[in-house]
């Protein structure tokens, strides 16, 4: 397993918090590997997205 050395403080409503919680409990997984896998997918969408952009930049498509 990778190191963790960084943290997150984000404010967010109780609720949201509270809801968001309830449900990883019920898929017996932790929040935080949710709020990771989340990120990891969300840098891996983004980082296509950025390749296609990039490519259809460079074949002159607007």
């Amino acid at each position: 397993m990778i190191e963790k050395d960084a943290g997150f403080r984000i404010r967010v409503e109780r609720e949201l918090r509270d809801k968001f919680v309830e449900v990883c409990r019920a898929q017996d997984r932790p929040a935080a590997q949710v709020i990771r896998d989340f990120m990891r997918n969300y840098i891996k969408d983004k980082a296509v997205a950025n390749d296609t952009n990039a490519a259809q930049k460079n074949e002159g498509h607007p």
